[in-house]
């Protein structure tokens, strides 16, 4: 049996073109950031033969947004795979403001294997989903 892999952070950088015509980043750009982070989770984590084979699709968002967040504002995702089923991967997001900490939205997506040669839907191996799975976080 593999070892989980520990929940992935990165930073996120606010871009004017990400800020509305409230003044703070747009609900739309939390879509983009939730895919990043989970598209730069898989990419480090994942073995080159899985990320030749395998293809990620989203199926479900849902997101709850917290606070506003602002130009000038430090941003980190944090992600992980919560249950994962043969063809669907809960992933987890959250995204905090570095200066408090505070939490600003999180998120649950469902995830579904795709299969890279033939773009459909297709079951990842167990050795995968209890790798990806993190049972416990700090």
């Amino acid at each position: 049996m593999s070892q989980s892999i520990a929940p992935f952070e990165m930073e996120l950088t606010i871009a004017p073109e990400d800020i509305d015509l409230m003044g703070h980043v747009n609900n739309i750009v939390y879509v983009r950031w939730i895919q990043q982070v989970a598209t730069a989770h898989w990419d480090q984590a994942a073995t080159p033969q899985e990320q030749a084979t395998l293809l990620w699709m989203v199926t479900r968002h849902e997101i709850d947004y917290k606070r506003q967040a602002f130009l000038g504002d430090t941003l980190r995702a944090r992600t992980w795979v919560g249950q994962a089923r043969r063809r669907s991967f809960e992933r987890h997001t959250e995204i905090t403001r570095s200066q408090d900490g505070k939490l600003i939205a999180k998120a649950l997506t469902l995830w579904c294997p795709v299969d890279a040669e033939h773009k459909k839907p297709t079951s990842v191996s167990d050795e995968v989903r209890q790798r990806f799975t993190v049972t416990a976080q700090d």
